[in-house]
């Protein structure tokens, strides 16, 4: 079902932050899709869904394209969400310092890594089970 982003259920929250990892899905250049597990994290009030990961990986690249979109899927028996929208990748070293961070407290502080950018997702709609209220 589809879920109002500016009026999320505290069990939606919630699960949005409990540790799960999901797969993120970005197209590739001839439009077939690319599907990869991530850890990533939402912000409520801003819509913003982030994955770190290395700037040179397909995942990278694929974000990096004019005009790309993506999916992010996160299961846990019967409750699933799936949050999707336009996508970029960020170099700024505050943004990404910010997004470690966030993905440090949901999961673990992840290793060092000097070629990591941002993935950065705006929210424009978020689907899910009827689990989660």
């Amino acid at each position: 079902m589809s879920l109002d982003l500016t009026d999320l259920s505290a069990d939606v929250v919630d699960f949005l932050t409990e540790r799960h990892l999901a797969t993120l899905t970005t197209l590739r250049g001839d439009g077939t899709p690319h599907v990869v597990p991530v850890g990533f994290t939402y912000d409520v009030d801003t819509r913003t869904a982030r994955v770190i990961t290395g700037g040179e990986s397909v995942k990278a690249r694929n974000a990096g394209r004019p005009g790309a979109v993506a999916a992010i899927c996160q299961v846990d028996g019967a409750r699933w969400l799936t949050v999707s929208g336009p996508i970029r990748v960020d170099r700024d070293p505050a943004v990404i310092a910010d997004a470690v961070d966030r993905y440090a407290a949901r999961y673990r502080q992840p290793r060092v890594n000097p070629l990591r950018v941002a993935l950065i997702m705006d929210v424009d709609r978020m689907l899910g089970s009827s689990r989660l209220g």
